[in-house]
């Protein structure tokens, strides 16, 4: 295997690393047979007949990628998909949603601390590692008796727990954080069956919710009326109730001042992410009485972080952990070591066609 590396003025790993670790680096990318991307591909970027692996961002058909998958189509080229990289039990594969989770929940800390002009961080951006240098802020941090509530249970839930966990926030059960006072901070998570119901029932199987979203209701609301923070880390799938509508952000019952909705789907199942945020301007307010972005910090307003590229803000920890990963449990699987098919069974498209559990996107492509 010999390996290249495109040169790049904006990369937080340098040229110069790269060389030092006697990696050529070569603009021209047309004598590889696999390229290895994070983003999505510009269209007119796009290598005939080539072996690609990155987020396409197409699985949900979404319409800004359209171009771009028909682009592949057209030039056969063989995409695998890291979201679609699974173990036969669906765990994915590969992910930054740990540091999603880590940046996510420091930002809602920091815009918690903004907004009530309780402590004052430096954006996590401007700091070189997680450990000590983002630790080191946390420890800054002096939280009055809030509720924090996060949504999920897979990476990006984990890593804003490992946040809260390190500053000692005390975790509770979800009955005890609808009924109880704290006379100090606490969070709990939320799983499916704490906010869904089948006729009217939380006891549900999980299984026949994620092939069957549609036939369930939110019953989220009730947290809405307690909590001060929602950290959101769920999956959710599009066919599936929202979490809470914009009607039920008008009541002068639901509480929650600053929300971090680090899923980041635009007008999804927090339909108070009207649009995303950049790094360098992470927050917005949105004004529940108008449904309009407004001042971030104002009384009558939701302060919103939606930030859709969190692990840019701790650029070498999250590429560390990626790259570690990529080389441990992909690599072995592209050499002849992949009994259980995952690399194909994540492939999206290969030689001008969709594969069988990606010929759903026929229409979107059309």
């Amino acid at each position: 295997m010999e390996i290249y590396v495109q040169p790049s003025p904006h990369r937080c790993y340098t040229d110069g690393e790269y060389i030092s670790q006697g990696i050529t680096l070569k603009e021209d990318l047309s004598v590889c047979d696999t390229l290895f991307g994070i983003k999505e591909v510009p269209k007119n970027k796009l290598l005939e007949g080539k072996q690609y692996f990155f987020f396409s961002h197409t699985i949900k058909k979404q319409p800004y990628n359209r171009e771009m998958m028909k682009e592949m189509i057209l030039r056969r080229i063989t995409m695998t998909d890291y979201e679609t990289l699974r173990y036969p039990n669906e765990i994915r594969v590969l992910g930054f949603g740990r540091y999603a989770g880590i940046v996510g929940t420091y930002n809602a800390l920091l815009s918690f601390g903004r907004r009530y002009n309780l402590f004052s961080l430096s954006p996590a951006n401007q700091l070189q590692h997680y450990k000590p240098d983002l630790e080191n802020e946390l420890n800054k941090i002096k939280l009055p008796a809030i509720k924090i509530m996060l949504t999920g249970g897979g990476r990006v839930a984990n890593g804003a727990m490992e946040i809260l966990d390190f500053m000692k926030i005390r975790k509770v059960k979800p009955d005890e954080f609808l009924t109880q006072d704290f006379n100090e901070p606490v969070y709990t998570q939320l799983n499916p069956q704490d906010y869904y119901t089948l006729n009217g029932k939380h006891d549900f199987d999980l299984h026949y919710l994620a092939h069957h979203p549609q036939e369930f209701k939110s019953d989220f609301i009730k947290f809405t009326k307690v909590a001060d923070v929602f950290i959101s880390c769920h999956f959710w799938d599009n066919r599936g109730a929202k979490l809470f509508t914009k009607e039920d952000a008008k009541s002068p019952g639901f509480k929650i001042k600053v929300i971090a909705d680090i899923t980041c789907d635009i007008n999804g199942s927090v339909p108070t992410t009207i649009r995303s945020c950049k790094i360098d301007h992470p927050v917005y307010g949105y004004n529940p009485q108008t449904e309009s972005e407004d001042e971030p910090y104002k009384e009558n307003v939701i302060t919103v972080m939606a930030v859709d590229n969190l692990p840019c803000e701790l650029p070498r920890d999250s590429s560390f952990d990626f790259g570690k990963d990529l080389i441990e449990k992909v690599i072995p699987l592209m050499l002849g070591e992949d009994k259980e098919k995952m690399i194909e069974n994540a492939t999206i498209c290969k030689a001008g066609k969709l594969m069988p559990d990606f010929e759903y996107l026929a229409d979107y492509i059309s």
